[in-house]
């Protein structure tokens, strides 16, 4: 999909140069969606990212984060925050707060989807959370995490809404 701003661009390219891909994302979504969904397909959770991706907050969040995670790999924060984020301290929680004005975007489903996929950290969510890499995800993890949730509640918010529609018709 075409970025429609250079906000967008920028934070597609740093998810890019990241290493995460739509496709990694719209896994999380479909692992996420599928047991609620009979014929969802990869292209649904694509959309679904794409749209998610289209917001200023998302990007916004995700420039924040991944500059945030830059800075720590180079050690260019100062301590005790350098250590803090280096390390991912689970008591830190500023990471889960950007993640979750992305969350926020459609609605409170969207905390229940992010707490699961947190907790389990399927697919793209293991890579960037293993530490062996020497990159830094602190923020980033908690941000593609989110993005997913957000598109899951997308999918879902349009799913009721499309059976809203198909009551219309009865």
């Amino acid at each position: 999909m075409k970025a429609n701003s250079e906000l967008e661009k920028q934070a597609r390219q740093w998810l890019h140069e990241r290493g995460v891909t739509v496709e990694d994302i719209a896994d999380l979504v479909h692992y996420l969606q599928e047991r609620y969904h009979d014929h969802l397909t990869i292209e649904d959770c694509i959309y679904n990212v794409e749209k998610v991706l289209g917001k200023r907050e998302v990007q916004n969040a995700i420039l924040t984060g991944i500059q945030l995670d830059i800075l720590a790999e180079k050690k260019q924060l100062a301590s005790p925050l350098q250590e803090t984020i280096e390390v991912d301290e689970s008591l830190y929680g500023v990471d889960e707060i950007i993640a979750f004005s992305i969350v926020n975007v459609y609605g409170s489903i969207g905390f229940t989807n992010y707490g699961y996929i947190d907790k389990q950290k399927p697919g793209i969510l293991a890579k960037l959370n293993d530490k062996s890499s020497g990159q830094c995800h602190t923020f980033l993890d908690d941000i593609v995490g989110a993005i997913a949730a957000a598109a899951s509640s997308r999918l879902a918010h349009s799913a009721v809404n499309a059976e809203d529609l198909d009551d219309d018709d009865n």
